[in-house]
């Protein structure tokens, strides 16, 4: 040691020495930065392969996908969380297992077991996916449904290759399309076997598919109707309505629309339709394609126009009544020229009140058909033929040379006459009188009232000068109408004096046919000109004062008859105009009678006539309501006919109903009033009104009533009207009350909860 530092000491070796000690310091500093270097860019990778393993497994958790990696010994390297999810298997169990040991069954789409290790085994790149069934969640039955992709990544994991597996769960969609499937057959199945057409149209309006409903329905097929257009099927006066709605519907305007219109049948019938058609939109709102359903409304057209028909028409002749006859003429006398255009001529059967007293009213309706069928031949088309009530007949005619005209149909008429009516053994000859009126200054002025009116004077001049003639109106015979003056100063004092009566038609329960009330029909007893019928005064009353003094002196008549009648039950049916109503003097006077005779007050019951004239919320209907509270029965009169619509059963405290007699008329023969009678009964029934049909004659139509539901009847089969003392004179049995609270014996649709009566 001592040597060493003596040689350190030598000024050459310490030089050399210093050097060697700087050239180590200097050697030393450069690995030292070398391997600070390595450190570092080692933890970068690091760093950056934990980066790495932190997004793969982010991308391993958020995709929709699983993912498993198998070694080319088919051991399981890596197994997703959605994978291991999708598979029903543990992770942590899998991963190291091979592919042949995983607890996993699967089958194909025939559902035939497949191994594992094949279900996974590698493709090639433009190979479909696979499909295979493993186990479901929801017990040992259900089939979880997934897509397989298998390939090989070589040199992936130490030079060896490996396979990389992607699965998909397709249970989703499978079941999606599945419910799509099964929606589009169930679509399909529903339009095919819908009882009412259907049909997808696209948007060229051209049909592309159609059911079978809609194929008949146009007398056609369906391959036939495939591709055709639509509005080729249609009528062409509903064309244009038809396009302005598909027009709105194009234009947002609104969802669907409803139509009702025409289309023609390949065998070139027409057929009335609701056509019902909706839009279907692209998500982003774009149209699609039409949704089309056709109802063939073609009965329910008939019907309406039947009724429609039944409303302006007579039931027993056809001709037009009295209210589509005044229409008519008032429409004629509305346009230009009418004076010397236009005429009406009377026709009033002479003798016809005999006739059916001796042969009966069926022999007296012939006569009448009969008469009408004259009437028609006379005319010739160059009229309107109308039946007014009765015996009563106007014919309007418009003709270019109107007066020759109106001439030559009653010459035609008085020789159409002549023809004998067979009538059982007998041959009846017929003769009418015959007014003549035209249109003049005076009467167009007056409207159809006036010219009616002046032909019904000369009708009446005829029949006074000897019968079987023709008369035209002139300025004298307005004495006829002065007459008429006469006669409703008349009528007022006798009003007061109490010489209108009542007459009492019976009722009866159709089932027993039993007596149940009366209805109660005035009558003036005229001290020069003997019984007046009401069709004679009553359109006299133009004063309302006078129409209510009338109904409540006649009130008293009925509440007396009912104090005297042997049935306790027994009820009269009083009618009552709605210009009658408004002021409650009658609902006062139909209490206070109440009172005064000790009656029930379901013994009285008010028949409204005209209830076209009551409308909701008024007096009127206050009044009604207030009778019916308490307790006295409203009747609503000629049920289902002119304009009498349903909703007064809704607005008006009615009770029951009345039949019309023109329903009654033609039934049981005529299948139309048939159905009409049957369906009206089977409203009111619903309704709980009670029912009764008038005009009832034979005894085949009271027992068609019968059948159909209709608890009473009155009509000349039962009986005419009489006055009270011949009621009382008649034998009577027992009385089957309207009212009557006792249980009905056979199962009545009318017997209410309770066995409260049905007019309460």
């Amino acid at each position: 040691m001592d040597g060493l530092l003596e040689l350190l000491q030598h000024p050459t070796i310490a030089f050399v020495a210093a050097g060697v000690l700087l050239a180590l310091a200097v050697s030393s500093f450069v690995s030292f930065a070398k391997s600070s270097r390595v450190r570092t860019a080692r933890d970068a990778a690091l760093a950056n392969e934990r980066d790495l393993r932190r997004q793969f497994d982010a991308v391993m958790q958020s995709a929709r996908d699983g993912v498993m990696i198998t070694t080319q010994s088919g051991e399981i390297a890596l197994l997703s969380d959605v994978a291991a999810t999708i598979l029903g298997v543990p992770r942590e169990e899998a991963v190291g297992l091979s592919l042949a040991r995983l607890p996993l069954r699967a089958v194909d789409e025939q559902m035939r077991p497949v191994l594992v290790n094949e279900a996974f085994a590698p493709g090639t790149e433009d190979e479909h996916p696979r499909v295979l069934g493993v186990p479901g969640r929801r017990g040992t039955d259900d089939v979880r449904w997934i897509q397989v992709r298998s390939h090989t990544v070589p040199d992936a994991r130490g030079g060896k290759p490996v396979t990389v597996t992607t699965i998909m769960d397709t249970t989703g969609l499978r079941e999606a399309a599945e419910a799509l499937s099964r929606s589009e057959v169930q679509f399909r199945k529903a339009m095919e076997n819908a009882p009412v057409g259907m049909a997808l149209v696209d948007l060229e309006w051209r049909l592309m598919e159609v059911n079978r409903a809609f194929a008949e329905m146009m007398g056609s097929t369906v391959a036939a109707l495939r591709s055709t257009p639509f509005s080729a099927l249609s009528h062409p006066q509903d064309l244009q309505a038809e396009r302005d709605q598909l027009q709105r519907l194009y234009d947002g305007h609104q969802n669907r629309f409803s139509l009702e219109k025409r289309y023609v049948r390949a065998d070139g019938n027409v057929v009335w339709a609701v056509l019902d058609v909706a839009l279907v939109r692209y998500a982003g709102g774009a149209p699609d394609h039409y949704v089309v359903q056709v109802r063939d409304s073609t009965d329910d057209r008939m019907h309406s126009e039947l009724l429609a028909h039944r409303a302006m028409h007579d039931p027993l002749t056809g001709l037009a009544n009295r209210t589509l006859l005044q229409d008519v003429l008032q429409q004629l006398l509305d346009q230009p020229n009418a004076e010397s255009r236009v005429g009406v001529i009377a026709v009033d059967l002479d003798g016809f009140k005999g006739l059916n007293d001796r042969f009966g009213h069926s022999t007296g309706d012939n006569a009448l058909v009969h008469v009408a069928g004259v009437l028609r031949t006379a005319t010739a088309g160059r009229g309107t033929v109308s039946r007014f009530g009765g015996d009563e007949f106007v014919i309007v005619v418009q003709d270019d040379h109107v007066s020759s005209a109106l001439f030559e149909i009653a010459s035609a008429i008085h020789t159409g006459l002549k023809r004998p009516l067979q009538v059982k053994r007998h041959q009846i000859t017929l003769q009418a009188s015959l007014g003549i009126a035209l249109a003049e200054e005076e009467t167009i002025a007056g409207g159809a009232p006036t010219l009616l009116s002046a032909a019904d004077a000369a009708m009446y001049r005829a029949k006074a000068g000897g019968k079987s003639r023709t008369e035209v109106y002139d300025v004298s015979m307005r004495t006829s109408n002065d007459s008429q003056s006469a006669l409703a100063v008349e009528l007022a004092k006798a009003i007061d004096n109490g010489d209108l009566v009542l007459h009492y038609q019976p009722i009866l329960e159709l089932a027993s046919r039993t007596i149940v009330g009366y209805e109660a029909l005035v009558r003036w007893q005229h001290p020069t000109r003997g019984l007046l019928l009401p069709g004679v005064f009553l359109p006299l009353l133009d004063d309302r004062k006078l129409s209510v003094a009338l109904g409540t002196s006649l009130v008293d008549q009925a509440a007396e008859f009912l104090s005297k009648t042997p049935s306790e039950d027994s009820w009269v049916s009083v009618n009552v105009s709605a210009d009658q109503l408004g002021d409650s003097a009658f609902a006062d006077r139909v209490l206070s009678s109440i009172g005064r005779y000790h009656l029930s007050p379901q013994r009285i019951v008010v028949e409204l006539t005209e209830a076209s004239l009551v409308a909701p919320n008024t007096r009127i209907r206050h009044e009604l309501t207030e009778l019916r509270n308490a307790g006295v029965p409203i009747l609503l009169d000629d049920f289902g006919t002119g304009v009498s619509p349903l909703s007064y059963l809704r607005d008006l405290p009615v009770s029951g109903v009345k039949l019309d007699m023109s329903f009654v008329a033609g039934i049981p023969e005529d299948p139309s009033g048939a159905r009409v009678s049957r369906a009206l009964g089977a409203l009111a029934r619903e309704l709980g009104l009670a029912t009764i049909a008038e005009g009832v004659e034979t005894e085949a139509q009271a027992e068609f009533l019968n059948r159909c539901g209709w608890r009473y009847g009155q009509g000349w089969l039962f009986g005419v009207a009489q006055p009270a003392s011949a009621v009382f004179d008649a034998p009577m049995g027992h009385t089957a009350s309207l009212i009557d609270p006792r249980p009905q014996e056979q199962n009545d649709p009318f017997d209410l909860p309770g066995n409260q009566s049905v007019l309460r």
